[in-house]
């Protein structure tokens, strides 16, 4: 398949070598790459049962067949091992420009294997990879780190763990370009485990195109799209434009989801922060939107640098309406202090809101007040060093809420939620419930996208959505599914694809594709794409001992929203479960997940030994 080179660079740290792994033509002409290609490789080399901090567990970095191509959205990466969190293969994905470098490489990823004996760096240089000692880096934030080695290693680009993951914390991950993370499944812990200080990359390989003039074309039409007023407002506020909106639908997560509306949502939205503390817009490889975040300001006498970006919507909710803190600044830097720990800003704003409801109900010893900027950096801070209770914390959420008999850790499988209330956006909160990888906002629908005439005909998706209903959701769910899933099998960037209505641009995405890897891949076969992926992460789910008596929602949204647009709405647990079932139903799967008759469906015959032999 064209849009690929056919390989994964394979490292060995226990032995010490690098070697090339051939990547099967008909695994790449059925899954593309990406989120499917790893999971399918992963499939193949992980052993039934692994410990995520052990020599067993694998670390995949891939990449699909737009990246190193300068395509807009194309700058993205996904990373996958068996999660701390989870004890099952989890997917992230960041941006910047370390993808369109490992796209430019000559391999399409890197898989990672067993422990190093000290605390090394992987360089893949113009192709030729090496590893090398990380002694004097070890222990130094992800700031310090890729200033050294950018420094050592012109022109490359690095991914690295800070503290947080050499020490095993669970909210721990990669962090690249200084500012943008792999987040919420404990990645940079297995990193952490493994002795993997950082992974550099310095590529010029040209990616091998099936139609290259085509490509040319369409590349430059789609990054035109991006120049309209639309795209270029939401790249002048960033993701937090839709902060302020949210809370005035009732759907803005706040008090550890005890409430959707935030009385300072106006405090720490995107408007707010350009109008204060915005002093630059960064961007991903051959994006022109420019939505990443740069910011300068100070809070406690610390200043908050540009180069470590500057707080998403994600991090404004987590830190700010979660724990009730409407102060910016504080934010900002709560934002800096993860990045450079190298820890997850959802995981670590979740647990301060947790923390925050558990003193409030005397439920631990320490008291950390509701909108406490200095609380919330003190808890970064604690779980990032594993200092007094963040020690405790570091280990998971779920672990130490059963501990402290708490009900209210706001967690799926293990990860805390992202910043989407199911309670108004109920589809979604189905997707939450049934993910093999817990909660995730990026492979699931937004109810209110489908709250108009029409929202998606080419998905089957055309009457209108109420987003307080769940029942009539089913196959929705499903097609949204397996549209993000097609998109994180290019591991193109969400934020580019517009999901339904009249700006929705899926066809040009499929083209582009198309041109890049000589496939014909219609609507169809995108879905089907879409749905080999998940299908494949769910059987390394069931690997790991997951059915859908792990499916589910946290007991807090059984309870009615309190006020505002969505206030009286609940997901009772009698509701959920029986859209769960209906799900499965549609989806092909048992208890356990994709039948042997749903994978010969999807053309993955040679998967369904593992369910056979009953491992999957």
């Amino acid at each position: 398949m064209k849009g690929s080179y056919g390989r994964y660079l394979d490292v060995d740290l226990t032995r010490g070598r690098c070697s090339d792994y051939a990547i099967p033509e008909a695994w790449q002409r059925l899954l593309l790459g990406g989120k499917g290609l790893a999971a399918r490789l992963l499939l193949e080399e992980l052993p039934e049962r692994v410990d995520p901090f052990g020599r067993g567990n694998l670390l995949v970095f891939a990449t699909g067949p737009l990246q190193g191509t300068g395509v807009a959205g194309g700058g993205r990466h996904a990373v996958l091992a068996v999660s701390p969190k989870t004890g099952a293969v989890a997917d992230s994905y960041a941006g910047g420009l370390f993808g369109h470098e490992l796209g430019r490489s000559g391999y399409d990823g890197i898989l990672v294997r067993g422990r190093a004996k000290t605390p090394v760096i992987l360089t893949l240089l113009d192709g030729t990879p090496d590893l090398v000692p990380a002694d004097d880096l070890w222990g130094r934030g992800t700031g310090d780190t890729e200033t050294a080695l950018v420094a050592r290693y012109p022109r490359s680009r690095v991914s690295s763990i800070g503290p947080a993951g050499e020490s095993l914390v669970s909210q721990a991950c990669i962090i690249n370009d200084r500012a943008r993370s792999a987040g919420r499944p404990g990645l940079g812990a297995v990193m952490g485990s493994k002795l993997l200080k950082a992974v550099v990359v310095r590529g010029s390989a040209e990616k091998p195109l099936a139609d290259a003039e085509r490509f040319r074309r369409e590349r430059a039409l789609h990054a035109k799209t991006y120049t309209s007023d639309g795209w270029q407002g939401f790249g002048k506020y960033g993701t937090g434009s839709g902060l302020v909106w949210l809370s005035e639908q009732g759907i803005l997560p706040t008090a550890n989801f005890r409430d959707g509306t935030f009385d300072a949502a106006e405090a720490i939205g995107g408007e707010r922060m350009h109008d204060t503390i915005l002093v630059g817009r960064d961007t991903c490889a051959g994006c022109p939107i420019r939505c990443k975040r740069q910011v300068k300001t100070a809070f406690g006498g610390v200043d908050v640098l540009p180069e470590f970006g500057g707080p998403e919507y994600e991090t404004l909710a987590a830190f700010g309406s979660l724990c009730r803190n409407g102060d910016l600044a504080s934010i900002a830097l709560a934002n800096q202090l993860c990045n450079d720990y190298g820890l997850d800003t959802i995981s670590t704003g979740v647990a301060a809101a947790f923390l925050m409801e558990a003193s409030e109900k005397g439920l631990i010893d320490e008291e950390i007040a509701w909108g406490d900027p200095q609380a919330i950096l003190s808890v970064v801070h604690a779980i990032a060093r594993r200092e007094g209770i963040g020690d405790r914390l570091a280990d998971g959420l779920e672990l130490f809420a059963r501990e402290a008999g708490a009900d209210f850790a706001m967690t799926i499988k293990g990860v805390e939620l992202p910043m989407h209330e199911p309670r108004g956006k109920q589809g979604m909160g189905l997707s939450y419930a049934t993910s093999p990888r817990g909660a995730t906002h990026l492979e699931g629908m937004h109810d209110t996208s489908l709250e108009r005439d029409n929202p998606c005909p080419e998905l089957g998706v055309t009457q209108t959505y109420n987003r307080f209903t769940i029942a009539d959701k089913i196959e929705p769910a499903v097609a949204f599914e397996n549209l993000q899933s097609f998109v994180n099998s290019l591991v193109l960037c969400c934020f580019t694809m517009t999901e339904s209505g009249p700006g929705y641009n899926v066809p040009a995405i499929r083209s582009l594709a198309e041109a890049a890897t000589g496939l014909a891949i219609d609507a169809d076969e995108m879905l089907a794409v879409g749905a080999r992926a998940y299908a494949l992460t769910r059987l390394l789910s069931a690997r790991a001992g997951h059915t859908r008596d792990s499916d589910g929602l946290p007991p807090r949204f059984a309870e009615a929203l309190p006020r505002g647009a969505s206030a009286g709405h609940t997901i009772s647990q009698k509701d959920m479960k029986s859209a769960i079932a209906a799900y499965y139903k549609a989806r092909g799967y048992d208890r356990r997940g994709p039948t042997a008759k749903t994978l010969r469906q999807l053309g993955l015959a040679d998967c369904v030994e593992w369910v056979e032999r009953g491992i999957a």
